[in-house]
């Protein structure tokens, strides 16, 4: 459904200089720098997957949403799309996609809700049956029917990215590219906007493209993750071999009863200790779990115990720190 192939892309930026000599020189002659955006990227994208993007800021991300959206032209390289060159036919090509950017907005910023949805409606040319049955069901599973009347600029940030994307999928598109979907939202929200990401790809089948910093969100969506870092992808791969290259340590927490003495026990990490817990890491090929329990038992009382995977945050730093990010 979506190939990239060494899609390269390159911004000229003027330099400012301080000074107002400076400022009049640059009038006649300003000094520009290369900025190399992308570099070489490929990968393909099947129908139906749900794909995390990530990447620190300034990697590249929000560029390739751009290019794959038709909005820029790569410097080099082709992106085919549902057959469709995204910059070449815009006109089709768009009716297929639908795009949120967390910090911009496609709603008219002083009417309800309704007013932009019914715009939207003309503009990708609707037929009528199917927009009231898409705004029905996104009004049901995004609950907006509190909001759609109100004007956008009285939303609180959380119901204005509902409605967001309540609008990047009225037109029915088959594949849907989210940047920063969840940013700045509150934890009620981010619940909300996952599980409707999760219902719509089970449900419609389609295809979404996941680009965040929030590795909750990946860790609730996606089974693959492409790593982009200075304009090149260095990762691309399950989420869960990514849990066996980095994650072989494991989170144990243990409650037990009073104690006052430390805990030692070869082949674990002791993370932090209070007077009836402690918290543990366990390199999972080194130290057998029972083992680990039978010797911990030694010396405590214990009352409870869990154990967990290490956290995806953790795995990713190790994946940035290995490419020197």
């Amino acid at each position: 459904m979506i190939h990239i192939e060494g899609l390269s892309k390159s911004f000229k930026v003027a330099k400012r200089s301080n000074g107002l000599g400076n400022s009049l020189k640059a009038l006649f002659h300003r000094e520009h720098t290369i900025v190399h955006a992308l570099h070489d990227i490929s990968f393909s994208i099947q129908p139906g997957e749900i794909v995390g993007y990530i990447g620190p800021n300034g990697a590249g991300k929000s560029t390739t949403i751009k290019i794959m959206s038709g909005i820029l032209v790569p410097d080099q390289g082709s992106c085919q799309i549902m057959d469709y060159i995204p910059w070449e036919d815009r006109v089709h090509y768009v009716k297929n996609v639908g795009v949120v950017f967390g910090q911009r907005s496609q709603l008219w910023w002083d009417v309800p809700v309704i007013d932009s949805f019914e715009l939207l409606r003309d503009i990708y040319k609707i037929p009528q049956p199917e927009y009231k049955a898409n705004v029905a069901l996104l009004i049901e599973t995004l609950d907006l029917e509190k909001l759609i009347y109100t004007p956008v600029r009285q939303l609180s940030l959380g119901q204005r990215m509902r409605c967001e994307i309540a609008a990047s999928l009225l037109h029915s598109p088959k594949i849907l590219f989210l940047d920063e979907p969840t940013i700045g939202l509150d934890a009620h929200s981010k619940i909300a906007v996952r599980k409707f990401i999760q219902t719509i790809n089970k449900e419609k089948g389609v295809t979404i493209l996941l680009t965040t910093h929030d590795m909750h969100d990946i860790e609730a969506l996606v089974d693959r993750v492409l790593l982009i870092g200075k304009g090149s992808l260095l990762y691309d791969g399950k989420l869960q071999e990514l849990r066996k290259r980095y994650g072989g340590h494991k989170i144990v927490t243990v409650d037990y009863e009073k104690l006052t003495q430390p805990i030692t026990i070869t082949g674990a990490t002791l993370l932090s200790q209070k007077i009836e817990q402690a918290i543990f890491s366990l390199d999972a090929e080194k130290t057998n779990i029972s083992q680990f329990i039978s010797k911990l038992s030694e010396q405590v009382n214990i009352l409870d115990i869990s154990i967990k995977e290490q956290p995806i945050e953790d795995l990713i730093v190790q994946l940035y720190e290995e490419y020197q990010l």
